[in-house]
């Protein structure tokens, strides 16, 4: 291996310890792919390598979550990005840091929105779904239905459609009825 392509490979695990640093929050893969794809930092087969070794190395931990692997720095990482920081060019730093102002917003609303359900017996299931801003609940809500169908379509259609249901609930409570 030439010292040019172990730069290079230095080079692109640091700009992922720093990507993934900057973003302050559990990041998942496909949201780092997507970065990093969209600003041409590196192609995709060599991100999944990268990002395996820093798990296996402990700069980076990984679990699982809806089926969904989630990235986040170690104190390790955090080390190692602080003494590389350098080798990576302040070009790819500044597009980072503006990719990741767009992504965090991405991010937040995702992890906003939640929807749930327990089977309470063979023909009660209890949904809650919420909608969190800033560690503030906007709304929860508790319904039981009759079907595990039912239960699916609710957890579904609050998922895709929260902020017109939200709105639909609060323009329905606050009508002055006779």
């Amino acid at each position: 291996m030439s010292s040019g392509s172990t730069r290079e490979l230095a080079e692109n695990k640091v700009i992922l310890l720093y990507l993934i640093e900057k973003l302050n929050m559990p990041v998942s893969n496909p949201q780092v792919t997507k970065i990093v794809l969209e600003n041409k930092f590196m192609n995709y087969f060599f991100l999944q390598q990268y990002l395996n070794e820093l798990c296996e190395s402990n700069f980076l931990s990984s679990s699982q979550t809806d089926g969904k692997t989630i990235y986040s720095i170690t104190t390790g990482g955090r080390q190692t990005l602080d003494y590389f920081l350098d080798i990576v060019p302040a070009g790819i730093k500044s597009r980072i840091d503006n990719a990741i102002i767009l992504l965090r917003k991405n991010i937040k609303n995702e992890t906003l929105i939640t929807a749930d359900f327990t089977p309470e017996s063979e023909n009660e299931y209890i949904i809650s779904c919420g909608v969190h801003e800033d560690n503030f609940s906007l709304i929860d809500l508790k319904v039981m239905v009759g079907t595990r169908n039912d239960a699916r379509t609710i957890c579904e259609n609050w998922k895709k459609h929260s902020q017109a249901i939200y709105a639909e609930i609060i323009e329905s409570l606050t009508k002055i009825r006779e």
